[in-house]
């Protein structure tokens, strides 16, 4: 949010008014407290507001032994809002599971993402407007520090891979006909694959990121399963950041590719989807370090958590 917003007591609640003398009230929650109402009008009525994703943030988190179900019912039914919806500017977002069958598809074993490469059983992905992520992460700073004020962030739990990211680009497998990337994460698709590629530098990185666009990627969607690739590149946490959350590696050098599925991951595993390692080894421009496959979350039920180990 904008540097007015910024450091005002409250975030919740609803309501303002104005005194005949033209002076603004500050506006009070159900709980009483300071909502600050006001700026929500101001701030509505400047900056960017299109529906496309220019950011993204994907966190793939591991929930610790014996955790399973508490975890996921404390993010499902407080933090996916508190922590993430509830936000300016996040305007979608869905959560996806690897049950212990899915974890055990993921290549390559040696993965620089995460020893071993089977952790991580939950991913979420949530677009952001773009030109609002400056925004979305002053107010999404704050409101962690309240959230762990209030003990409301479980820490039984390791962030295996958390980042913002930039988006870069998105391939369709059909041209204009089906959903956009901004309806990617409200459309029911079947499952998605995470895939994570590594250059050896920037530039690297560049020629990469084209090779994939023009080449790489509308040969693979051909007559596939997947309707779209979005491609992003991490960006770097604040120095804010909550201290359980690691600052993101590969800043310059990685991109982050997320295939939607219309078929569950395990009925098209093969052919499609084990041999993206050898195809980016044999284009020279990079090595996949994740290729790791989910399907969605059942949300409001412990769907699937038996089936994580």
């Amino acid at each position: 949010m904008g540097e007015k917003g910024m450091g005002e007591k409250g975030t919740t609640g609803t309501g303002t008014s104005q005194t005949g003398t033209g002076e603004r009230e500050v506006g009070r929650g159900e709980a009483g407290e300071e909502t600050r109402s006001e700026v929500y009008g101001e701030l509505a009525a400047v900056g960017p507001y299109g529906v496309h994703p220019g950011h993204a943030l994907i966190t793939m988190v591991e929930p610790h032994p014996g955790h399973e179900y508490a975890y996921n019912r404390w993010y499902e039914d407080d933090h996916y809002y508190a922590g993430a919806m509830a936000m300016p500017w996040m305007f979608s977002g869905r959560r996806w599971v690897a049950t212990r069958d899915l974890q055990l598809l993921r290549h390559p074993e040696k993965s620089a993402i995460g020893q071993p490469v089977t952790a991580g059983c939950y991913l979420s992905t949530y677009w952001i407007t773009e030109g609002r992520y400056a925004d979305h992460m002053r107010w999404t700073v704050g409101i962690n520090k309240r959230l762990n004020r209030d003990a409301r962030v479980y820490q039984d739990r390791t962030h295996v891979f958390t980042a913002f990211q930039d988006h870069q680009v998105t391939v369709y497998r059909d041209g204009a006909v089906g959903p956009r990337d901004f309806h990617a994460l409200d459309h029911p698709y079947a499952g998605l694959v995470l895939q994570v590629i590594d250059a050896e530098s920037p530039q690297q990185r560049a020629e990469l990121l084209e090779w994939l666009r023009a080449r790489h990627l509308p040969k693979r969607l051909s007559g596939s399963p997947a309707a779209m690739v979005t491609v992003f590149r991490p960006t770097p946490l604040p120095g804010d950041r909550m201290s359980y959350v690691k600052q993101v590696e590969g800043v310059d050098t990685r991109l982050t590719l997320l295939w939607f599925l219309e078929a569950d991951p395990r009925d098209c595993w093969e052919p499609y989807f084990t041999g993206l390692g050898e195809d980016v080894a044999e284009g020279g421009l990079g090595r996949v370090e994740l290729v790791a496959p989910f399907i969605p979350t059942v949300p409001g039920t412990d769907r699937y958590v038996d089936q994580l180990r």
